[in-house]
């Protein structure tokens, strides 16, 4: 009997879900992915180390939080 591979990569994220920014590049750089496929975390890891799993997974709400800090300046020279 052969297995179907699934589309959901660990975690439940999909596989093919991965997203960087645009100013990332096309060669990756120092960059991190972002997947949003999974309805119940957000996963987070190294362009760099883009095969295995997911290095990070937080709940949407941190996410967004997470967001609304960066875009307001709250990290700015930390």
């Amino acid at each position: 009997m052969q297995r179907e591979r699934s589309q959901y990569g660990t975690g439940g994220f999909r596989a093919d879900g991965w997203r960087t920014a645009r100013a990332c590049g096309p060669n990756g750089g120092n960059c991190v992915e972002v997947n949003l496929t999974s309805p119940n975390a957000v996963g987070v890891r190294d362009t760099k180390r883009w095969t295995g799993d997911v290095r990070l997974a937080v709940s949407p709400g941190s996410w967004q939080a997470f967001l609304g800090a960066a875009r307001s300046g709250r990290f700015d020279g930390a």
